[in-house]
């Protein structure tokens, strides 16, 4: 049995925190740069030029990629063989959230009650906190911060198993459609298929989490995200909503297995800063 102490924790969150909310993932750098090469519209390649300076700014000059540092989501996976010691795990990890959001000089985003009394917790928490239990003695902790201009336009609908592919392929490319410029685009698209109403959902949030570098396992799936990539990119809504074939820079697909009587399928809109950062204690 290994020991882990939640200050451990705590400072790990604090950590991944800040440097997600400041440091976009190479491999979605390296998309938006490949973008900008590829775009025929000389206004989105001019957008998406603009993007870069903007990520290659935030770097330079130590502050977040984009002011809604939003609502931090944490996945985190504990390897059975794991005692964490000194404090409760949530505990720990909203006093890392709490940390990094203040130290950090990030915005703080979170009201403490969604209808009745929404006033700001001051601190960004609590966090959205998804926990696995895994085989090993480590702790893999991976912070993503979600803004609400882009999961605002998220949508959840509950197929029946009698739905075609070309239904769900026009259920994804109707939620792009309708979200147009408010979600910030070039966007990254999540697809969860499958579990129930509330799994899907994840899923697709894990899906949006998913390397943009990385698709589907199962060619299938792998099928239907270049698919719909395509289709969506025609839609004409390009880079911050000014037309071009830049409107999404990757779709990614994650699927469960589901009830002989349903088939859920959820879509998580991420912006063009759609970030996390990962790390393994």
């Amino acid at each position: 049995m290994r020991e882990i102490t939640a200050e451990k924790i705590t400072d790990t969150v604090e950590r991944l925190a800040v440097s997600a909310n400041k440091f976009l993932p190479d491999d979605l750098v390296d998309c938006i740069a490949c973008s900008t090469q590829k775009e025929r519209n000389q206004t989105a390649k001019s957008i998406l030029g603009d993007l870069q300076e903007n990520i290659k700014a935030a770097k330079e000059l130590d502050i977040p990629v984009c002011q809604d540092t939003g609502m931090a989501v944490v996945f985190v996976e504990i390897g059975q063989e794991v005692h964490i010691t000194g404090g409760s795990f949530e505990k720990a990890v909203n006093d890392g959230i709490s940390r990094g959001y203040t130290n950090g000089l990030l915005r703080k985003s979170v009201v403490r009650d969604p209808l009745f009394d929404r006033v700001n917790t001051n601190d960004n928490t609590p966090a959205v906190i998804h926990t696995r239990i895994v085989d090993g003695d480590k702790i893999k902790i991976t912070v993503a911060p979600k803004g609400f201009g882009s999961e605002n336009m998220s949508r959840l609908k509950m197929f029946t198993p009698s739905c075609s592919r070309e239904d769900i392929i026009d259920f994804v490319v109707e939620t792009v459609k309708t979200a147009g410029s408010n979600p910030c685009p070039p966007v990254v698209i999540g697809v969860g298929i499958g579990g129930d109403f509330e799994y899907c959902a994840l899923l697709a949030k894990k899906a949006v989490c998913r390397p943009v570098s990385q698709s589907n396992k199962v060619d299938f799936y792998k099928d239907l995200e270049e698919e719909l990539l395509k289709k969506i990119n025609s839609l004409d809504i390009g880079p911050q909503g000014f037309g071009g074939g830049t409107t999404a820079l990757a779709v990614n697909i994650e699927t469960y297995p589901t009830h002989i009587a349903g088939l859920p399928v959820a879509v998580n809109v991420g912006c063009h800063v759609t970030r996390h950062a990962t790390e393994v204690i």
